[in-house]
């Protein structure tokens, strides 16, 4: 009687194990505020029925050219420094909410960052102190945190390529530093040239892909948009044997938003809510089953959730919009 007690609490614990090693990311960008954070401002993240948030402290450079990365001061928000990635982040995981740790850069003016480049072998060797300086802060901070995984960099494609000595270099210093998961957040074109994914765990990708030039793309137009795109991500996961991870994902709700699903200009477009919607749906729909593909992370949530998006914002945030309610069901659903 014994032996059959045991086997069978054997076989839940294997159960439990293997459930827990395949529960997908139901990850949410938490945008980084001028103020700390509290129960008030996480609620609507775990009511979202989220278990991972993407936390984004920034570096700033002047122009695309400018060697030097200005972070962790006292003139940036607090949520875009090492003390507030280390407060937003110890208040998400009171509530079990696990953590990416995901340092950007914004150029001045929102030039695109993976147009970064230097002119001269001086300049990268600035530029890569400079970095160097900025992802090794946090990925220190993330050890220390417990953070289940680190993103490296955000959308840096000449930078990578230019300069992959220095990536490897780089991935091995944050080894040394940090013990969890390390990913790469390439853009939805870049990531099928990105030269460091045997270093890292996850093939991490930005997946504004885009999918199609209707006002408002209906299920079976999205579906056969993915299909090509899903094909080329299949390859490199075939190629690499990881797991891909959705490092940012979202549409805008706004006609024809599975366009140029990439195009944050507020001035553009006609509020459309159900676009959103059927964006969101498809995406769940095309990855979350996939035993390859680990989660994503939808872009993006605010902090104060009473005051931002509702029914006449036509940006990437589901908040109070019926994508919200979408994004609550997949989330329940892809536990």
């Amino acid at each position: 009687m014994k032996t059959y007690k045991l086997l069978f609490l054997l076989l839940i614990f294997i159960q439990i194990s293997c459930n827990s090693q395949h529960k997908k990311i139901n990850g949410i960008s938490f945008v980084a505020s001028g103020d700390s954070i509290n129960t008030s401002h996480t609620k609507s993240v775990i009511k979202a029925q989220s278990n991972y948030v993407a936390l984004m402290p920034f570096g700033f450079i002047r122009k695309l050219s400018s060697p030097k990365i200005i972070h962790n001061t006292n003139k940036q928000w607090f949520g875009e420094t090492k003390a507030g990635l280390i407060q937003y982040a110890t208040e998400f995981q009171k509530n079990n909410i696990k953590i990416m740790v995901k340092p950007q850069i914004w150029v001045w003016g929102g030039q695109y960052t993976g147009l970064i480049e230097m002119k001269t072998e001086q300049e990268w060797t600035i530029l890569e102190n400079s970095y160097t300086s900025f992802i090794i802060t946090y990925a220190k901070t993330a050890q220390k945190l417990k953070a289940e995984i680190f993103c490296i960099g955000t959308e840096l494609e000449k930078f990578v390529l230019k300069r992959p000595l220095y990536w490897q270099e780089l991935i091995a210093k944050i080894r040394e530093v940090y013990k969890g998961k390390l990913t790469y957040a390439a853009n939805w074109d870049e990531f099928k040239r990105v030269p460091l994914w045997k270093s890292l765990d996850y093939i991490g990708i930005d997946a504004y892909f885009p999918l199609s030039d209707k006002k408002t793309p209906e299920i079976k137009d999205l579906e056969k948009g993915w299909m090509p795109h899903k094909k080329e991500i299949l390859r490199i996961q075939n190629q690499y044997q990881k797991k891909v991870l959705f490092t940012e994902y979202g549409y805008r709700s706004v006609d024809y938003n599975a366009k140029e699903p990439w195009n944050y200009d507020r001035t553009l477009g006609e509020v459309n809510l159900q676009a959103q919607v059927n964006g969101l749906k498809v995406i769940h729909k095309q990855f979350w089953k996939e035993d390859w593909f680990a989660g994503g992370f939808l872009w993006k949530w605010f902090y104060k959730h009473e005051k931002v998006g509702g029914e006449k914002n036509n940006m990437f945030t589901p908040q109070n919009k019926p994508a919200e309610e979408i994004i609550k069901e997949l989330h329940q659903q892809n536990h």
